[in-house]
């Protein structure tokens, strides 16, 4: 059984306006695309990657996340930020038969259906809410989140930006970025040792 972590940082690429202000010193906009990934922790592999509009939400997108991972592939958890937080989220993960592990917003209050969906997130409300949230986070291991956090900064050692403009393409230079990150995961990971 794996565990998954989805998040979703904005990269740029570069526009016409940032061309001229390059080349002729005109104040140009960025612009900025997102790309959403899944990842599983125990190897860092990243397994399902969405490229989207700067202006498209992270919930919206885990439903195509988690399609790319095949179904008869079983995920224990899947691990999100508060962004993810929804109902349609909490739905998606129940019917992969895995558990959310998403923060319950600050302004959180429990849902008042009867489904599997509302059940763990109302758990996860209760829990939190009886222990605080930050045992919640030690005895759910929702930080190996961190560990998304830092393969999106992996990807963005290779450049802040990318230089495709077509759609297509920048999702290819995305991919193009990503497969030498699983590929060195693939070869091993260095092994942490505390020297006292």
């Amino acid at each position: 059984m794996h565990c998954r972590a989805v998040d979703g940082t904005g990269i740029k690429f570069l526009g016409d306006g940032e061309w001229q202000a390059r080349e002729h010193g005109v104040q140009g906009q960025g612009q900025w695309r997102k790309v959403h990934l899944a990842m599983d922790p125990a190897t860092s592999d990243i397994r399902a990657v969405e490229f989207t509009p700067s202006c498209d939400g992270d919930s919206p997108i885990l439903p195509d996340l988690l399609g790319q991972i095949p179904e008869a592939e079983q995920m224990g958890t899947v691990t999100a930020d508060g962004a993810y937080d929804t109902r349609r989220c909490h739905g998606i993960i129940i019917a992969r038969d895995a558990i959310p592990i998403i923060p319950i917003r600050k302004n959180g209050r429990p849902w008042k259906e009867d489904c599997p969906a509302a059940r763990a997130r109302n758990d996860t409300l209760r829990a939190t809410r009886h222990y605080g949230r930050a045992f919640w986070k030690r005895w759910t291991g929702y930080h190996a989140r961190r560990r998304i956090e830092a393969k999106m900064r992996c990807l963005k050692s290779f450049g802040e930006r990318i230089a495709a403009r077509d759609p297509d393409r920048q999702t290819a230079e995305i991919q193009i970025r990503i497969a030498p990150m699983n590929r060195s995961n693939a070869l091993g990971t260095a092994e942490i040792i505390r020297v006292a």
